[in-house]
């Protein structure tokens, strides 16, 4: 029985992203020259910090390198966490994006339509959605089933209005740091 190069790199890799409790979420080679580059995206619901990249692409390397699943040509290897601009398709990406602002393509058993809204609540089956109001209307709730969005992605927010927060605290941490900084001159 034969095997693609994307599975054998997916049975490879997938132990050691899951060791680390990353999901493994891409695997792609894509020529370069004469050079290959294999991407691997791995996320979590923490986030990835830069230092569990680094020590997974190490940790990678070594167990390509100890195989042949890669081939004799040149390659290079890259260990990343997914871009903000990323397509939400499993009901993990949604639940890690609660509290953002989305742009879904809903089916055409949906209306086919896009939608802009605020994932407030994600299950197994559906995302509850607060729809912005327009003109100074309120938000509106809404339900949607995964199954009824084609594709969906997260909106880049740049002014999003913060919540309610004490700037006194912000005030009074930033006091403290200049003084401390005055003792230590």
């Amino acid at each position: 029985m034969s095997t693609t190069q994307s599975e054998r790199l997916r049975g490879l890799l997938e132990p050691l992203v899951a060791a680390r409790d990353l999901d493994l979420e891409e695997i792609e080679v894509t020529p370069a020259g004469k050079r290959r580059v294999l991407r691997i995206v791995v996320d979590s619901d923490d986030g990835v910090q830069l230092d569990e990249c680094a020590e997974l692409s190490r940790e990678a390397s070594q167990a390509l390198d100890d195989t042949d699943v890669m081939g004799g040509a040149p390659y290079t290897l890259e260990v990343s966490s997914p871009g903000a601009d990323r397509p939400l398709t499993e009901p993990r990406h949604y639940r890690r994006a609660t509290g953002r602002l989305i742009k879904a393509q809903l089916t055409v058993e949906a209306g086919a339509g896009e939608l802009v809204a605020r994932i407030v609540a994600v299950d197994d089956t559906a995302l509850d959605l607060e729809v912005p109001g327009v003109k100074g209307r309120k938000p509106t709730s809404r339900r949607i089933a995964f199954d009824e969005i084609a594709k969906a992605r997260v909106e880049l927010e740049f002014n999003r209005k913060s919540d309610k927060r004490d700037t006194r605290q912000d005030e009074k941490i930033d006091k403290t740091r200049t003084d401390e900084n005055k003792e230590e001159a």
